[in-house]
């Protein structure tokens, strides 16, 4: 009995001393209020397609051929249904240049006044004769004796015709103008002067510009 009142007194005291540190030593510490941390969003993942660069467009790299269009047979793009001399001279294109400079040259020929010739003669009269040189075109000419018109109009075809004057001592001009130059131009025509006894004087021709002359002088000695 005595040993269980002992065990108890020891117990009591124990305890007595473990409550007395306890409120003497022990401070309770308050819990913080921590807020949890936010966690931050994933990023999404883009999950587009990712294309590789196309090495071929960059000029320093040489795109590889294409079998098909580099080998597949060259079609020319325009079909003309005109012929075409694919035998072509050389020679021809030197004589059309040559040609068509002559042309140029010959329209400035005819843009000028022209001169038939001087003439002595001891005939006492001329008479004169002219027709278009060519084909007829519808050429017409006014006719001048020393300045003075004695033909106004004259239409000129594939037949002769003309005047006789009476000769001054000394010079006689005769004036041949070009009224129009035709359908083909330029004014073209060819005449005869012929003395009193029917002997040839003069034959040429002229080829005139519209509003041009050409210019005979028969000078009587």
């Amino acid at each position: 009995m005595k040993q269980i009142l002992f065990i108890f007194l020891i117990g009591f005291s124990t305890c007595t001393y473990a409550q007395f540190e306890s409120s003497t030593k022990f401070k309770a510490i308050p819990p913080v209020n921590i807020k949890p941390k936010e966690k931050k969003p994933t990023p999404p993942i883009d999950s587009s397609v990712i294309i590789p660069p196309n090495v071929y467009k960059s000029p320093n790299v040489q795109s590889p051929p294409n079998a098909v269009s580099d080998y597949k047979l060259k079609v020319k793009s325009e079909i003309s249904m005109i012929p075409k001399n694919e035998f072509i001279n050389p020679g021809d294109e030197v004589r059309d240049r040559l040609n068509k400079k002559t042309d140029r040259q010959e329209g400035v020929a005819y843009r000028r006044n022209q001169s038939l010739g001087t003439y002595k003669t001891t005939s006492e009269s001329a008479k004169v004769m002219y027709r278009d040189a060519q084909y007829v075109d519808g050429d017409l000419i006014r006719v001048y004796l020393n300045g003075e018109v004695i033909q106004s109009s004259v239409y000129l075809d594939s037949n002769f015709k003309g005047f006789e004057i009476t000769l001054q001592k000394g010079f006689n001009k005769i004036d041949f103008e070009a009224l129009n130059q035709g359908d083909s131009g330029p004014n073209t025509a060819e005449f005869r002067v012929y003395d009193d006894k029917k002997n040839l004087v003069s034959a040429s021709e002229w080829n005139l510009g519209t509003g041009f002359k050409a210019t005979i002088i028969l000078v009587k000695e």
